[in-house]
């Protein structure tokens, strides 16, 4: 969500560690190096990736799929530079939790997702985040047969606005809720909410119950009624800017919501826990589930508080095991 606590003040720069002492013959030190190495380059990729992304959006070419990999867009680049870039956007090394597969190999193979209640998916980023940084969900989604739009929230990611001017979660969420707006009377979407994007999300589903066919909350904060996102935060001291991209305005963190069970309490709910998560911490997450719990609970094992860059994969399968998810069966009566 960014530095909202501490009167938002970005903590001061660390001094830099002193250089590792090698030693003669270990292959410790070495492979420590690469691996260093490997995490530079990685990270490297992400930043091509997104870069390219918004200069895209902005000459207007922001409509077509993504690519997976900034790897493939800047081979040519890279060829005198060693191997290939890792197709993940991981900082750390691919593990079991996220094996690297192929977008029709994580769907049941009688999966049609023309078939399903809706397949349109909105992701709505966390606080300092931005449209770019879905785009390898947004790969995979589409590869999947998935129609997925990427919202940028007031003052977020290439939407230029003056966050200090920004006064209200309804003005925050506007991009959001326009798009809502403009959808056809018998179109659904499902809501993916990051982060603070739980609470945006959960905004759009008070005002438009009747859009939403499931809202999913990724790491993100899923409040009852009458509270807000720094009600959540005040339960544990937690330093945010570690992930903050961009500032983000504080007015919509200290807003209250005002949830009905009519309106939000309508929408299907899941919740998706990040288990490595230093941000919004698994018991918190787990303890915003057994307050108010949604209709499932997925699981991400090793995934940090960004789980599109470290469990891009995992991540896609949980996505699409909830689009496929059937209504539950009414109780007869």
């Amino acid at each position: 969500m960014g530095s909202l606590l501490s009167c938002l003040s970005a903590p001061a720069p660390l001094a830099s560690p002193p250089p590792p002492v090698a030693k003669r013959g270990s292959s410790t030190s070495s492979s420590r190096r690469a691996s260093s190495a490997k995490a530079v380059a990685i990270d490297e990729e992400a930043l091509a990736a997104a870069a390219a992304l918004v200069l895209a959006q902005r000459n207007g070419g922001g409509g077509g799929a993504f690519d997976r990999s900034a790897s493939v867009r800047y081979a040519a680049k890279r060829q005198h530079q060693g191997p290939p870039l890792p197709r993940s956007s991981s900082t750390r090394p691919r593990s079991l939790a996220d094996p690297e597969l192929q977008p029709q190999q994580l769907l049941a193979k009688d999966l049609n997702t023309n078939d399903l209640e809706t397949n349109i998916i909105v992701l709505v980023h966390g606080g300092g985040f931005g449209a770019w940084c879905w785009y390898k969900t947004i790969s995979l989604l589409e590869d999947s047969g998935f129609k997925v739009n990427a919202i940028d929230l007031t003052g977020s990611g290439i939407h230029s606005y003056d966050t200090n001017k920004i006064g209200s979660l309804t003005q925050y969420t506007e991009p959001l809720t326009s798009y809502l707006k403009s959808l056809g009377d018998n179109e659904k979407v499902i809501l993916v909410g990051h982060d603070f994007g739980g609470a945006c999300i959960s905004y759009a589903m008070e005002m438009f119950p009747s859009k939403v066919a499931k809202a999913v909350f990724l790491c993100a904060a899923m409040l009852k009624n009458g509270h807000s996102a720094l009600d959540m935060f005040q339960q544990q001291d937690v330093s945010l800017a570690s992930v903050s991209m961009r500032p983000i305005p504080f007015a919509p963190v200290l807003e209250k919501l005002a949830l009905t069970d009519e309106n939000y309490g309508s929408v299907r709910r899941f919740y998706v826990e990040t288990t490595e998560d230093n941000a919004i911490p698994l018991h918190l997450q787990q303890g915003m589930c057994e307050s108010s719990p949604p209709e499932k609970v997925l699981r991400l094992k090793g995934s940090d508080h960004a789980p599109f860059f470290s469990r891009p994969q995992a991540l896609h399968k949980a996505l699409v095991e909830i689009a496929a998810m059937p209504p539950p069966v009414q109780a007869s009566s």
